[in-house]
């Protein structure tokens, strides 16, 4: 089993990273925020997951233990495999997923490409008290009031994602939980462009 390579960007690919290892070049697909930390020529290091198929052998990296972690529970589930795994780590920062996760969240599963309705009610339904709470980081809820709710209709309004939105003005709740309406917008505004 490969569970950890180092060594350096080849190749920077859409979804993929082909890494130079002992003079082997092993392609790995990674969700987009580890792709974003990696430059071609530099040295990079990986926490991976071999995905064995019938007719097919696919190595999956990512930049942290938690991500690889998140991957490997959203496998678990029936009807996820690595691609839908993949989309749904690119559309959330890690702990935010694993609170989504925990909390069944079908808005913010929803918003990753490839997940419909049914396949985030069955995703959450089945990983019910089995997201482990270091995952979630601190904290180990979503930060969801009024505030949050007029922040999100407002950016939403203005033409942002509603994935996007939703996940950045999560991510900003967590840090400012006292934060008001109009601060978050601005934050997130921010964050956004």
């Amino acid at each position: 089993m490969v569970r950890y390579l180092k060594g350096t960007v080849l190749k920077k690919n859409p979804s993929s990273v082909v890494l130079l290892v002992g003079g082997l070049g092993l392609e790995a697909s990674c969700p987009a925020s580890t792709l974003a930390q990696l430059s071609e020529g530099q040295e990079a290091a990986l926490h991976t997951k071999l995905v064995v198929r019938e007719d097919d052998l696919s190595l999956f990296g990512f930049a942290d233990e938690r991500s690889l972690e998140l991957f490997e529970l959203l496998l678990s589930v029936s009807g996820v495999g690595p691609k839908v795994a993949l989309n749904l780590l690119s559309s959330q920062p890690p702990a935010l997923l694993a609170r989504a996760l925990a909390e069944g969240d079908l808005r913010l599963l929803t918003a990753a490409q490839g997940v419909g309705k049914k396949l985030a009610e069955r995703i959450a339904l089945e990983l019910r008290g089995k997201v482990p709470a270091h995952l979630m980081g601190e904290g180990g809820h979503l930060v969801r009031s009024s505030q949050t709710e007029e922040a999100e209709l407002a950016l939403i309004t203005l033409g942002f994602r509603e994935g996007q939105v939703r996940s950045v003005v999560a991510e900003i709740a967590q840090k400012n939980p006292e934060a008001g309406t109009q601060e978050l917008i601005k934050l997130a505004l921010k964050a956004l462009r």
